[in-house]
């Protein structure tokens, strides 16, 4: 009679994988397309707001960019980017592996400080709006909020003020 060193039923977190499988579950997480970013996509779009796509020529490639403001949105996962908010609850950590989640994580969250800052610096306002925003309850006042900052910037973006608009503005060509 052969006895099986594991028991019947092993919980799938508990199988240990292969270099090569783990390498193949880790790919299927997904970095573009997300659940919560085609909320918010579905949301600005039906707000009436049209905009582009994961631009690769810009610091971290964010999820939405609205060029012709000179501002783009990242969605960010609580979990992966580490949302700060004491209230969220989707931002916790591992109970396990610290040694391996917490560098991992605290790393992805200072690339995103980095992005921003190399964004902010060349011009671009960034928005960040948080998986927990995205929910069915909330993401309705979260396009609202969205929706006030892009009109904010847009009344005072800095190309409606420059020499050549106010002189067409002051003259009777426009």
């Amino acid at each position: 009679m052969i006895v099986s060193q594991w028991p019947e039923k092993v919980p799938p977190h508990k199988i240990l994988h292969s270099l090569p499988e783990r390498s193949a579950q880790m790919a299927l997480v997904k970095g573009k397309n997300t659940k919560p970013e085609l909320r918010v996509r579905r949301a600005l779009h039906a707000a009436g707001f049209r905009y582009r796509l994961h631009d690769k020529s810009l610091p971290g490639h964010p999820d939405i960019v609205f060029r012709s403001r000179k501002t783009v949105i990242f969605v960010h996962g609580c979990f992966w980017h580490r949302h700060s908010d004491p209230n969220c609850k989707l931002a916790r950590l591992p109970k396990s592996r610290l040694e391996f989640w917490e560098p991992k994580l605290d790393a992805n969250a200072a690339r995103d400080r980095r992005n921003k800052a190399l964004l902010e610096d060349a011009g671009w306002k960034v928005i960040t709006i948080w998986e927990c925003q995205t929910t069915p309850s909330t993401i309705q006042s979260t396009i609202v909020n969205t929706k006030k900052q892009l009109e904010y910037i847009t009344s005072n973006n800095d190309a409606s003020k420059s020499p050549i608009r106010k002189f067409l503005n002051n003259t009777s060509l426009l």
